[in-house]
């Protein structure tokens, strides 16, 4: 993992040579790696003990954070009258591209941490950790290599189409790449790819999984949005990809801006035939077509009181923590609607609508899930396809 594309990286020896992140399945020692860095008042908010490898979260979050910690240090305790960054800088998508390695071949233990029950890679581990190699590489990019500035605090915004190409397995070795693709005023863009090789005795690598992240920057003093690095793509392809995000946030911005899409004359009714066959299920339940089911009653919900092992490097739930919650949730109720067991395709979008609310431990989340849409155009091949709706809320707990 290139971590060091700063010829002022004061860190650079702590890397390896190959350029991969170390990844433990297992810690050999009972201390934490943050114990030269702990407050002094004992607090544990900003260095949790949850990042202990392989005790809460997964060994290359963990690795990911312990790797963000040791090259940003002073990301974790800047002095408190620090001023903000004065002067944006310029910066390429190479600079920020990082990537990791999954040894699944040769580690036994970290293959079964990421094995389920179809021996497949668990998809909802998987978003945490590309939760937390989007926040690793949106840091490359928003570090001003100025000890005495303070720095930013990114969150995720939102993630789009996180595609799966094709099943992952858990006994051959994976790889995730990722780098900015685009940036506005305060927000990121980072695209990750998860590649694997078709056999395990095969050199040659497949993409297997796409997903794009955005992020936005906060003051961490005031907690306002703060500008963020500029972006020079260099290569044809950096250029096409930045043009195409460039593309997506227009869209996101009208979108915002109430532009509505009118109905064509085949999804109005469409619309209108969903309707009339849920009021006969309310109103006539014995005339209702008995292939049908009432959305609600595919509704599964889920609580969860937010615990402290739960929190990343800044003290705060992890976002890649509730995406696996939220994911799993929503293949428990495909299984349960089909009967059988579902195939996940693709998630269409996650928002985060309110990114500056900090959800803390002993906040109560709960999740909501609905079956949105069965297509059934799918009849006459194998399949068809089912659309889930998660909804995550969160209550503040007083004691």
């Amino acid at each position: 993992m290139d971590l060091n594309s700063s010829p002022s990286n004061s860190m650079s020896t702590t890397i390896p040579v190959n350029g991969t992140i170390p990844v433990s399945s297992t810690f050999a020692t009972a201390t934490t790696p943050f114990e030269n860095f702990l407050p002094s008042n004992g607090s544990a908010d900003r260095k949790p003990i949850a990042l202990w490898p392989g005790m809460y979260h997964s060994p290359v979050t963990t690795a990911l954070w312990e790797a963000r910690s040791k090259i940003f240090e002073r990301l974790l305790d800047p002095p408190r009258d620090a001023p903000p960054q004065s002067e944006l800088l310029t910066k390429s998508p190479s600079q920020s591209r990082t990537s990791i390695l999954y040894n699944f071949s040769s580690d036994f233990v970290l293959r079964e941490q990421y094995r389920d029950p179809w021996n497949d890679v668990r998809i909802g581990k998987l978003l945490e950790d590309l939760d937390a190699l989007a926040g690793t590489i949106s840091v490359k990019h928003c570090s001003d290599e100025d000890s005495t500035t303070r720095p930013l605090i990114l969150v995720t915004a939102s993630v789009d189409k996180i595609v799966l190409k094709k099943p992952i397995s858990v006994n051959i070795d994976l790889t995730i790449v990722g780098s900015v693709i685009w940036v506005g005023r305060s927000s990121i863009e980072i695209q990750l790819e998860v590649t694997q090789s078709k056999q395990e005795d095969s050199d040659s690598d497949t993409v297997v999984l796409t997903a794009n992240f955005t992020f936005v920057a906060r003051d961490s003093e005031t907690g306002k949005a703060a500008p963020v690095n500029r972006l020079s793509p260099e290569t044809a392809r950096e250029k096409l990809l930045f043009k195409q995000a460039e593309a997506r946030n227009s869209l996101k911005k009208r979108k915002r801006g109430g532009e509505k899409k009118d109905l064509e004359n085949g999804e109005q009714k469409r619309l209108h035939d969903l309707l009339a066959e849920g009021r006969i299920f309310c109103d006539m339940p014995a005339l209702a077509d008995r292939d049908s089911i009432l959305l609600r009653d595919t509704s599964l919900e889920n609580s969860l009181l937010c615990q402290p092992q739960q929190r990343n490097i800044h003290g705060r739930i992890f976002g890649g923590f509730l995406m696996n919650r939220a994911f799993e949730l929503a293949f428990s109720t495909a299984y349960a609607f089909a009967g059988l067991v579902p195939y996940f395709l693709e998630v269409d979008h996650v928002d985060f609508l309110r990114p500056n609310f900090t959800i803390q431990i002993n906040h109560l989340s709960m999740l909501k899930l609905l079956l949105m849409l069965q297509d059934r155009s799918c009849d006459l091949v194998r399949y068809q396809i089912l659309s889930i709706s998660v909804s995550l809320y969160v209550q503040k707990q007083r004691r």
